[in-house]
């Protein structure tokens, strides 16, 4: 009988992370090298040896979920070719004209500086045609136009093609249009319409999402098709906004996917505390090529709509995470003026680390590691060994260039890893009206743990908690979400002239549209969940804040309780708020629905104490730097019971990572399987 596993498989810039779980709640852990030059190696590698671990067949796996950054090192490195833009006559400069900002501060030769166009200009097309922002028709849709700009894409061999007319939020039908006269013009060319991408109005920010979505389809799409030739199981696909969907409906949407990764490991971490009594937590994914930090609060991942990825603004529903060059294969360099740097750049899966022995030349974080002695002479259980000598060696020429010693170099690197990941998550809760000192870190992923102790001293926070199996929490992460869609509406209007029968129409058919793709995806009606909000501002105001609209039918009572919440979350943001102030009247301006379909969610067993005594988790010791050499007891994680207490210094190993434990800090086993790291 067929045992019916599902799968979380989080591709990493160095590791491809799974996790198997089948119908009676057992979980099965593994890692396997990540492949950059087809990352759907990776993928496949990953799904043969946990189903050899398990005595598996392919036809086990009812579900694949997964978390890609196909998309996100696309638009990372700035690898955009060939792309074209499709815009109302008399807007072909919205590109240019952006938006006013200042990208690299006022401390350089120049003032003002723009990045360049996501599109060159000679590659912008203008059809005629004209809405007002109620989608009232004011000029025809020209096809005469829109056929002269389809050729001419068509005759340059442009493939890839955005289209975002103006005012189309209110109204699809010129959109529409310019897709049928592609589709007949030129079959070849990948489309991605505005009002289907993003319907919400600010037309240079909806244009560069549209863009985005184009710009990645070929990559996704691709990938996705390669996926399918090597395993033929049904696959979800991580979502930015903390939900997956089918790899058929990404496919339409691939711009849905650009914090895929990560998105999972703050969903998973959101999980795993949530058990243990943590609502609110600070979460840190510590991976090869970077550190990824978010927010939960009250067990929700906070969200946003203002990200950006790279140089691109992306204004799609995504949980909000700062990301810093701060991973294990982050290099350390002397810079011109002389100084240590760590990152951004990064040693990768291959070559990798120097102690890899693949060919290295450059020393990184996980070589500091490696020469102080905080991580064991191999990884994941003895697959990687290390070469600590060659490591020694590179971070040897370093540190004379450098004119230290060699441990002084090698913790220097930790330490500036250490500031830069404390910088990141200063980025996302003091930026963001939060008291860091009130939130317990939790850390994961490879390198997440190694510098736990370090951060609650820069940072003062209370406690550092380490979920069990920290380096494959991501994929874990996969099996915990949601299928999930998100639904945007703009309508300008003050709440002083709000029809409710306006929020009633428009919420009704945005549940609409979210019911249809929650039945393609399989859910019947007794399994839809739709979640409103809406987005809030002050008259005057530039920007909005998102609130969850209340339960119940959009009446009078609905209004007032979704104002007074807009001003408490404006309160709660910037400090003050103008209740009650007939001068700053509320004007509402976006309506939103989450179709959700739920799935059945991994169960964590409480585990029953042990005897309080960690010595038998004790493998012996060695020499470990953290102040200055000492020998130091060495525990397997597995051994440890809850009720065991370990005290610094110490080091934790574990299959997919490590916990250095410093002198003054204690380490002590929960009920479900966390280690909380205290001073």
């Amino acid at each position: 009988m067929a045992r019916r596993l599902r799968i979380g498989i989080d591709t990493g810039g160095t590791f491809t992370d799974v996790v198997a779980l089948d119908e009676r709640g057992a979980l099965v852990t593994t890692k396997t090298p990540s492949t950059p030059a087809d990352p759907a190696e990776g993928f496949a590698n990953g799904v043969g040896k946990v189903l050899g671990l398990l005595g598996a067949e392919p036809e086990d796996v009812a579900a694949l979920s997964h978390g890609t950054t196909v998309a996100t090192n696309r638009l990372l490195e700035d690898r955009i070719d060939d792309l074209g833009l499709v815009t109302t006559e008399g807007f072909e400069s919205i590109l240019e004209i952006a938006r006013q900002s200042v990208p690299d501060g006022y401390g350089n030769s120049y003032f003002w500086v723009k990045p360049p166009r996501i599109v060159p200009v000679h590659r912008v097309r203008a059809v005629g045609g004209r809405l007002d922002h109620t989608g009232a028709e004011i000029r025809p849709f020209d096809e005469a136009s829109a056929v002269a700009a389809a050729r001419w894409f068509r005759d340059r061999g442009v493939l890839a093609i955005g289209v975002c007319l103006l005012h189309s939020y209110a109204d699809p039908s010129h959109e529409l249009a310019m897709r049928e006269v592609l589709r007949r013009e030129h079959p070849d060319a990948v489309v991605s319409l505005s009002c289907e991408v993003l319907r919400e109005y600010r037309e240079y920010e909806r244009s560069v999402t549209t863009l985005v979505d184009a710009a990645v389809k070929p990559a996704m799409n691709g990938y996705l098709a390669r996926i399918a030739e090597r395993v033929a199981s049904p696959l979800l696909v991580m979502k930015s906004n903390g939900g997956v969907l089918s790899a058929d409906e990404v496919a339409r949407q691939p711009i849905t996917t650009v914090l895929s990764g990560p998105a999972a490991g703050a969903l998973g971490a959101a999980f795993v505390v949530a058990h243990s009594g943590h609502g609110s937590v600070v979460t840190l994914d510590g991976g090869g090529t970077s550190t990824d930090v978010a927010v939960v609060l009250d067990g929700e991942p906070t969200l946003t709509t203002e990200g950006s990825i790279g140089r691109h603004p992306v204004k799609i529903p995504m949980i909000d995470i700062v990301t810093v060059g701060a991973g294990g294969g982050s290099v350390a360099w002397r810079s011109p003026e002389g100084a240590l740097k760590v990152g951004p750049r990064s040693a990768g899966a291959d070559p990798g680390p120097l102690c890899y022995g693949r060919g290295g030349t450059e020393a990184t974080v996980t070589d500091a590691h490696a020469v102080l002695g905080r991580i064991p002479p191999h990884l994941l259980g003895g697959e990687v060994p290390l070469d600590a000598d060659a490591a020694r060696r590179g971070l040897a020429a370093l540190a004379g260039d450098l004119g230290l010693p060699l441990e002084r170099a090698a913790a220097g690197i930790l330490e500036i890893s250490a500031w830069n990941q404390a910088n990141a998550i200063r980025q996302i809760t003091v930026k963001r009206g939060l008291d860091v000192r009130d939130y317990p870190l939790v850390a994961f992923g490879g390198s997440g743990p190694l510098l736990a102790c370090r951060l609650l001293d820069v940072l003062g926070l209370p406690a550092a908690v380490v979920p069990e199996n920290p380096g494959n929490l991501s994929a874990f992460g996969l099996l915990t979400v949601d299928v999930k869609n998100d639904y945007v509406r703009t309508r300008v209007v003050r709440d002083a002239e709000l029809d409710p029968a306006l929020l009633d129409a428009v919420y009704a058919d945005l549940e609409s549209e979210a019911a249809e793709a929650l039945a393609r995806e399989g859910f019947p009606a007794d399994r839809r969940r739709f979640a409103r909000s809406a987005d809030l501002r002050y008259c005057g105001q530039a920007f909005e804040v998102r609130v969850p609209a209340p339960a119940g039918p959009p009446d009078e009572a609905f209004r007032a309780e979704a104002v007074r919440r807009f001003h408490d979350a404006h309160e709660a943001l910037y400090g003050y708020c103008y209740r009650d102030d007939p001068r700053h009247p509320v004007e509402w301006v976006n309506l939103r629905v989450s179709g959700i379909g739920p799935i059945d969610r991994p169960r964590l067993a409480e585990r029953p104490a042990g005897d309080g005594d960690p010595s038998r988790a004790r493998t012996g010791t060695r020499p470990v730097y953290f102040d200055a050499w000492e020998e130091t007891a060495i525990y397997r994680r597995e051994a440890l019971a809850p009720g065991d207490t370990v005290e610094g210094p110490a080091v934790i190993e574990e299959f997919g990572s490590t916990l250095p434990l410093h002198p003054g800090f204690t380490a002590a086993l929960d009920g479900h399987g966390n280690l909380v790291v205290t001073r």
